[in-house]
């Protein structure tokens, strides 16, 4: 099935290094909101003018990882999809068999490309037992952490949101977050106004500093949640005994599975997650190199968005 790219967002991992290069050479892209132009013989459930997303890589929903919900391990699919920077993709058949979703007919190409990184959110929360109630520290307010703000908020949970940079924190604080600096003593300032540490804590910076914090900031019984991570190179130490007495428990969350995309796609469909708030930049595929140095220096960017 040959498709046409709208829009193509930069996530974050498009720039870490030691992440991609070991994937090279390759076409980066996996945000994508696509319009079907051609058909291969046999293929009945599309026809062109379809507006479709199509996730990066697929599960086989059969083998042992996939049967126990662990989809992002899933070893019976090896097969990627094409990067989405580029102006047309030909979409392999098993993306067009299990991997393709129509997109509902008020979710536009841009929203779409909040699809695949809202179904991480969406996974790791569900993982965390994120929901009314509960407190959530988010370390790192990019676009994942934004994105868990406006999840956790919307789950009924009170949420705290940590960065260096004013203006993210500002637009934290705007989406419902009680807004912490991370130079002011974020444990000091979490205890102050919650009464307590954060039952969740979501690590979505790489930063050491983060990290620390995030062994800080965990209430007893609590969950670190691993979102994002230091690189391999980077040695991370974990209070294991202080942890052991307390019962915390250290989750990680990688990528997402077929539930998490439908559910983080309804909560676009519906409002109950709005994204064109996170939108900060729209550039053409000529001006990717600038894309990338938006998302890599991070200071004046939230979601920049490829149009082919």
């Amino acid at each position: 099935m040959l498709v046409k790219v709208h829009a193509c967002g930069i996530c974050g991992s498009d720039i870490v290094e030691w992440y991609r290069l070991p994937r090279a050479p390759l076409v980066q892209g996996h945000e994508i909101g696509a319009e079907v132009v051609s058909l291969g013989k046999g293929v009945e459930r599309f026809k062109a003018g379809d507006r479709v997303f199509i996730p990066p890589k697929i599960p086989c929903g059969e083998c042992r990882y996939c049967r126990n919900g662990h989809y992002p391990q899933c070893t019976g699919i090896s097969e990627r999809l094409p990067g989405g920077f580029a102006e047309y993709i030909l979409v392999p058949a098993v993306f067009v068999e299990k991997g393709t979703y129509l997109l509902p007919g008020n979710v536009t190409y841009e929203q779409s490309t909040f699809i695949e990184p809202l179904a991480c959110a969406v996974r790791a929360q569900r993982l965390a037992g994120a929901g009314r109630d509960k407190t959530v520290l988010v370390l790192g307010c990019g676009m994942s952490g934004l994105l868990h703000v406006k999840l956790a908020v919307a789950e009924g949970c009170r949420v705290f949101a940590v960065d260096v940079n004013p203006v993210k924190l500002e637009i934290a604080a705007r989406l419902g977050a009680e807004a912490i600096n991370g130079g002011d003593g974020v444990h000091d300032r979490l205890v102050a106004e919650n009464g307590c540490k954060a039952d969740i804590v979501i690590l979505a910076s790489s930063a050491g500093q983060a990290v620390s914090e995030a062994w800080q900031c965990v209430e007893k019984g609590g969950v670190v949640v691993l979102f994002a991570v230091p690189g391999p190179d980077e040695n991370v130490v974990v209070p294991v005994n202080d942890f052991w007495t307390k019962e915390i428990t250290i989750l990680t969350s990688y990528y997402c599975g077929p539930p998490d995309i439908t559910e983080a796609m309804e909560l676009i469909r519906t409002g109950k997650i709005t994204v064109d708030d996170l939108i900060t930049h729209r550039l053409p595929l000529a001006e990717i190199v600038r894309g990338f140095e938006l998302v890599s220096d991070g200071r004046e960017s939230i979601k920049v968005i490829i149009k082919p």
